[in-house]
Formats: C-alpha cells, sequence, structure tokens
C-alpha cells in the first residue's frame, strides 16, 4: 500500500501513524495498534499481526505475537522474549527462547498496553509439566491469519527432549481429538 493511502486509510479507520522513516511493507489486512520511538533509534510498532523489532540500520522485523514468550514493562523498558520454532513433535511446535531483548523507550505511550494485550490474547491456555532437568510449558496459542488454535511446547533449557517431545505428541491428539468430538 502506497504512504498515502495508508496515510488516508490511517485517518478513516483511527489506526495509529506509522513513524517517519518505517519502510517495511505491512500485510494487507495488518492495522497498527501502538507505537514508541527506541532510545537510541528505531521504533516498537505493534500491529495486529505482531510486533515489529528494530535491526539496526532503518529496519524493522516483525514477530508474530505467538513467537513471543514474554513481555515485561519495568523503569521504562519494554523486555521481549523471542521464541524460535524449533521442530515438530506430532502437531506440537516446539519453541526455544532467544536471549531477551530490552528496548528504552522515550515515551512509551499505549505500546506496553497494547504489547501486554496482544500476547496475552494469543494464548488460549497454559500448562506447565515438571520434568527430569527442568520442565516445559505446554500453551494453545492463536496465530493470526489462521483458524483455531496451535499447540507450543517450550521446554527450559536443559530438560530432556527425549521426555518432552512424546508428551507434546500425545496432548497434541488428545487436543485434536477433543476438536473432532465437538463438531
Amino acid at each position: 500500500m502506497s504512504g498515502w493511502w495508508r496515510r488516508a486509510v490511517e485517518r478513516l479507520t483511527g489506526g495509529a501513524k506509522l513513524p517517519e522513516g518505517f519502510t517495511e511493507t505491512l500485510a494487507a489486512e495488518e492495522n497498527v495498534v501502538a507505537i514508541a520511538d527506541v532510545r537510541g533509534g528505531g521504533h516498537l510498532v505493534a500491529s495486529s499481526h505482531g510486533l515489529w523489532l528494530p535491526e539496526g540500520d532503518g529496519a524493522h522485523r516483525r514477530v508474530g505475537w505467538h513467537l513471543i514468550s514474554k513481555a515485561g514493562w519495568a523503569n521504562g523498558s519494554l523486555t521481549v522474549t523471542e521464541a524460535d520454532e524449533t521442530g515438530t513433535a506430532g502437531e506440537a511446535v516446539l519453541l526455544t527462547d532467544r536471549a531477551p531483548r530490552r528496548y528504552v523507550l522515550s515515551e512509551a505511550g499505549k505500546l506496553p498496553e497494547a504489547v501486554h494485550k496482544r500476547v496475552t490474547g494469543s494464548i488460549k491456555s497454559t500448562h506447565r509439566r515438571d520434568l527430569p532437568g527442568g520442565g516445559a510449558w505446554f500453551v494453545q496459542r492463536k496465530i493470526p491469519g489462521r483458524d483455531g488454535f496451535v499447540l507450543q511446547v517450550r521446554a527450559d533449557p536443559g530438560t530432556d527432549m527425549t521426555l518432552v517431545e512424546p508428551i507434546a505428541v500425545e496432548v497434541a491428539e488428545r487436543l485434536r481429538q477433543a476438536r473432532s468430538a465437538g463438531n
């Protein structure tokens, strides 16, 4: 969508205006919900699809809400823990957390509230299972643009994945059977 057209749509729909110099292309149905300037350069842009993170040199990268494991707001900073999809176990998606990244904001505005709402809003249910060496989180989440929920499994560092994977397969199968029985 061209710049003038996007600005016209933003005025008509009440959406947030993209910051000057933000050059990334949003999906056709993606709406901006909050923006904050990052001290030192760049912006955090919360959209209906995810959180756009500054990557340096003016570039930004969108992380889907379903791939943000944690986001915390304290002392003028937003700390974001992003997860990578590292495999599957049956219909379950296995995740591994990246190191948390901290963004000091010039002025937070509505961004912390928008991030909190979108991250928690993507979660249908969570369950923790303790296992030798740690444990794992089993989380059902909504992915923007897809119907239904996906089961994500995030093991603690040091947890034996040979124990996690068969449990993930079993849980995903039970969820699939429950969905089928409900139709």
